[in-house]
């Protein structure tokens, strides 16, 4: 690993569509291990990861967060209904059966910042796939219930995101970001922060 992080941020992209090319294990733990240098409250390091790849356990996963997305997806209007439908999202999740493995990233409830801690781990572990060639999306289903059944996970761990990995068969280009100069100011809001 050895790109400069600001090259490997700026061109990963959010992955929906994944080629059925089998991933090896080998190239997925470098992600891990990033992931796991993160800085977190108290050092407790709260993330765990669950990687899967059998096809029945994948099946099972989809069809729980389906079951919840429908629901979610009946209640979305305005500016989010608008948003979603016009990238064509829908409450089908088929990327969870199609990537070659899914990582759940969980994290110890019972930990201090263990929700901002274990997001911090997963950016390290999306730009360590990107440096990888490897894509994702960071996706967090409605109902994360059936998910933990899934995989037997124990109680006082919550499902912070699920990371379906493999390579991406997927055209959709980047979406646009905001400019520096419209998130960043100078000692007060407002107020530019002058840039090179």
């Amino acid at each position: 690993m050895g790109s400069c992080v600001s090259d490997l941020a700026s061109r990963r992209r959010t992955i929906r569509k994944f080629s059925s090319d089998p991933v090896d294990m080998d190239k997925v733990l470098p992600a891990l291990e990033a992931a796991c240098q993160a800085p977190s409250g108290a050092n407790r390091q709260p993330w765990r990861f669950v990687i899967v790849t059998g096809s029945d356990v994948k099946r099972r996963i989809r069809e729980a967060c389906e079951r919840g997305e429908r629901a979610f997806y009946a209640g979305v209007g305005g500016e989010l209904g608008t948003w979603l439908l016009a990238r064509g999202l829908s409450w089908r999740k088929p990327f969870l059966e199609e990537a070659p493995l899914l990582a759940l990233v969980l994290s110890d409830v019972e930990a201090p910042y263990s929700k901002e801690s274990v997001w911090l781990a997963m950016g390290y572990a999306l730009l360590a796939l990107e440096e990888l060639s490897l894509s994702t999306v960071t996706y967090t289903p409605s109902d994360a219930t059936g998910v933990l059944r899934a995989v037997d996970a124990p109680e006082g761990f919550r499902l912070e995101a699920t990371l379906p990995i493999g390579l991406s068969a997927d055209e959709k280009p980047r979406e646009p970001r905001r400019a520096l100069h419209e998130v960043a100011f100078l000692n007060s809001w407002g107020h530019a922060l002058e840039t090179r």
